[in-house]
């Protein structure tokens, strides 16, 4: 089973939102249906970035590790890099 680290951007307030999922497309249209509290009233989201891992204890370490540095610009830099 693959997971992914996603990064999911509002559309109308620029915020990002980092997580991570093994249903990349169900977890997505659950954000946009304003069913996550976290994320209510901030879409439409688009994913920006994603990663994929063999195992959710992967992916989770490195959820961790992006919302460990607490800075919009290392987000950022992240997506200019994936470009």
């Amino acid at each position: 089973m693959i997971f992914t680290v996603c990064i999911l951007r509002s559309e109308t307030t620029g915020w990002y939102y980092v997580g991570q999922t093994k249903d990349l497309e169900t977890r997505l249209a659950y954000h946009n249906a304003n069913y996550s509290k976290a994320l209510k009233n901030r879409g439409p989201r688009k994913l920006t970035y994603s990663e994929s891992f063999g195992t959710r204890s992967e992916a989770v370490k490195r959820e961790k590790q992006i919302k460990s540095q607490k800075d919009r610009r290392f987000i950022e830099r992240l997506l200019g890099a994936s470009r």
